[in-house]
């Protein structure tokens, strides 16, 4: 269970000397008055050009600080979102670009090599034309096989081919730590199996616009399956999509899923049958290979097993077909011919994200060679662009995040002795990995050819699903990494107690070394103490500092964190990016417990890393007002409204202005630094703050 800056979905959906402001336009009307520029010639970091002096800091912090970008930029066509992050990939990308045609120029390209693998994987997906003469041909063989399965006996085993080709199937597997015994991998089973991004886009026929999203999918499938040859298309489109509705009523939602406790279900492989019964789980397990690696697995959600169970015998062996051909279709579409990328395009980027244009071909190519070669790439980007420097000024922004928490948790008033104790152990074991690992992937079992692209993305994925189920049996590997160095992103592992981040976050506006230190501790350290505080909130707080679920709270301290997390689910429960739709605050507690706490920890350590000395003003700005401006500047982001819906619904995180406004309404710091006072909108009770660090 990682918890990323941010999720999949948003990453997905992201796919200097700044100039000097006016003094009264930093400063937002009526607030304290900032002090005169310094006469040194220093970089402030943060982008004052954006400042929207129209609007006060007081009144919205997140406008005034970005209110310029967000009235002059216009979402890229091809973009769901446009923001820090997305941005930051985008440059990223030509990166990659450049380090794979060098590979593919490369003089020696011996068989099985880096530069061969790179330079044929990247070759294959440019080769549209190739594709197009291919049509649908590439995945004969997979339909061929769907189509030879004669009863529902046959299922179990191909549910197991499925699982390793990526093809989507009512359950999912994965192999991680287990849980309760951080000396071992074990193999989670979780529900799955659906073509929209969450159920509620299938039972909330009340809201119009996702009973819209459902209509058009069923739409979306028909013609995919019409694409295909399908002569009875409209029918199995409907039956496809009454199935995913069944799948839908009986799966857990998002909020129930976060509970680590409920979702830690210990079933013996022999005894699958009796938890389930009407599925042959001995079969799938052994033929997956599961079984006999492991003698147990993990449950995520029992009731989903079960009632699928009972629903699978009763569901028609030609609804089955269906529904398998369309999702071994959909699955490999876009490495297919342009009728069928345009078709899944149409649905799944315009009317599902709001995105109108493709994205270039190059792009996509890039994605798909870093899918499979990830840290085979990450070898030459860090070596190309991540200096030595950067890594080691890293170290000592996360010392001092750590100092900061290790002091704070003294402090805590809250907290018990007792838990203060554990909560010290555990912050003692966490294990910081800066930039890239310090071992490499094996990417020798794995054949590319430059003339095979569904053959390649096949390959890959099976060797990365043997790669994860030859971990059962094996000591845990605490090199791995779960992302690789040119990620836009960072993560905790709660199951390692680790905070791991990429080489490609440590780039402006995260990390700007040439800026101030004032904008690095609001951006990047906030960041840091982001991931650090994933090992305190609601769901990392039950592991204890070896990765274990144990509870080491006291009923107090149970009773105390709950209130105070009970008012930050209240908090956000109020906000709406878009009318109609509120953000989930019990959804989203982890990620706003984090960002809050991130925030407050990085204002201490960057008040440790002053020495007692005075920062300097720097572009009309003080040390703290630029310490607050370089966090709200990295939630600067606009986002369609159909993928703001569907992050609403799905991700884990807030929406960026509310990651923003939301988290210093909180921060005592942020009143000082902004003179916010009783009757400015960004103003919150001391009583209705929520300080948990």
């Amino acid at each position: 269970m990682k918890r990323h800056l941010l999720s999949a979905l948003t990453l997905a959906l992201l796919a200097g000397v700044t100039h000097a402001a006016d003094t009264n336009a930093a400063k937002g009307g009526a607030a304290k008055p900032m002090a005169k520029a310094a006469a040194a010639a220093a970089v402030s970091g943060v982008d004052v050009q954006y400042i929207e002096s129209s609007v006060r800091a007081q009144d919205d912090f997140f406008t005034h600080l970005n209110g310029k970008w967000l009235k002059e930029t216009e979402i890229p066509a091809d973009k769901a979102s446009w923001g820090s992050f997305v941005m930051l990939y985008e440059d990223t990308q030509p990166k990659l670009k450049d380090i794979i045609e060098s590979s593919a120029k490369a003089t020696s390209k011996a068989a099985g090599s880096d530069a061969q693998k790179i330079g044929d994987y990247y070759a294959a997906f440019m080769d549209e034309k190739k594709a197009d003469e291919l049509g649908l041909t590439p995945l004969n063989g997979e339909l061929a096989q769907i189509a030879a399965l004669k009863s529902h006996a046959d299922l179990p085993a191909y549910f197991a081919h499925a699982s390793v080709r990526g093809i989507g199937v009512p359950f999912d597997f994965g192999i991680h730590q287990d849980n309760k015994d951080s000396t071992k991998y074990v193999a989670d089973i979780s529900q799955g199996g659906l073509g929209l991004p969450d159920r509620d886009y299938y039972l909330k026929a009340d809201d119009a616009k996702l009973a819209g999203f459902k209509a058009k999918y069923l739409e979306h499938v028909e013609k995919m399956l019409a694409l295909a040859g399908d002569k009875t298309a409209a029918a199995d489109a409907k039956a496809i999509v009454d199935f995913e509705t069944q799948l839908a009523q009986i799966q857990w939602t998002r909020v129930e899923n976060r509970d680590p406790i409920k979702t830690y279900n210990k079933v013996d492989i022999a005894k699958m049958g009796e938890l389930a019964p009407g599925f042959d789980w001995n079969a799938y397990l052994s033929t997956v290979g599961i079984a006999p690696k492991a003698s147990y697995v993990i449950v995520s959600q029992p009731t989903y097993l079960k009632a699928f169970a009972e629903l699978a015998g009763k569901v028609p062996m030609e609804t089955w077909k269906a529904y398998l051909q369309w999702h071994a279709i959909s699955s490999y579409s876009n490495f297919l011919s342009k009728p069928f990328v345009d078709q899944q395009f149409a649905f799944y980027g315009t009317t599902l994200s709001g995105v109108t244009e493709q994205r270039p071909r190059w792009k996509r190519a890039v994605s798909a060679t870093e899918g499979a070669l990830g840290e085979m790439l990450g070898k030459l980007y860090v070596e190309k662009y991540f200096p030595p420097e950067y890594k080691a000024r890293m170290e000592a922004l996360v010392k001092n995040l750590l100092a900061a928490y290790k002091t704070s948790i003294d402090k805590l008033d809250w907290m018990s002795p007792a838990t203060k104790k554990e909560a010290q152990a555990k912050l003692a074991k966490f294990t910081p990995k800066i930039g890239y690992p310090n071992k490499w992937k094996d990417y020798s079992k794995l054949t590319v050819k430059a003339d095979d692209l569904v053959g390649n993305i096949m390959r890959s994925r099976e060797v990365e699903q043997n790669r994860e189920l030859n971990k059962l049996g094996r000591p845990i590997d605490r090199d791995e990494w779960g992302m690789t160095p040119q990620t836009i992103n960072a993560y905790y592992n709660p199951e390692l107690n680790e905070i791991v981040f990429p080489a490609a976050i440590l780039q402006k506006p995260f990390f700007d070394p040439k800026a101030d230190d004032a904008v690095n501790y609001g951006a990047i350290g906030a960041v840091i103490g982001h991931e650090i505080s994933h090992g305190f909130d609601d769901q990392g707080a039950q592991y204890d500092g070896n990765g274990n679920l144990r509870d080491w709270w006291t009923a107090a301290d149970h009773k105390n964190f709950e209130a105070k997390t009970s008012m930050l689910v209240k908090q956000y429960d109020s906000y709406s990016p878009i009318p109609g739709y509120n953000v989930n605050g019990k959804l989203t507690l982890g990620e706003n417990i984090a960002d809050n706490s991130g925030l407050a920890i990085a204002y201490k350590a960057y008040h440790i890393s002053l020495k007692g000395k005075k920062a300097p003003v720097i572009d009309g700005l003080t040390g703290d007002q630029r310490f607050y401006a370089g966090f709200g500047q990295v939630w600067r982001m606009k986002m369609r409204e159909q993928a703001q819906i569907q992050q609403v619904k799905t991700d884990p995180h807030s929406p960026g202005m509310f990651r923003a406004n939301g988290t210093v309404k909180n921060q005592p710091g942020f009143y000082e630094a902004f003179d916010v006072k009783p009757g400015d909108k960004m103003y919150l009770a001391p009583k209705d703050r929520v300080i948990i660090w």
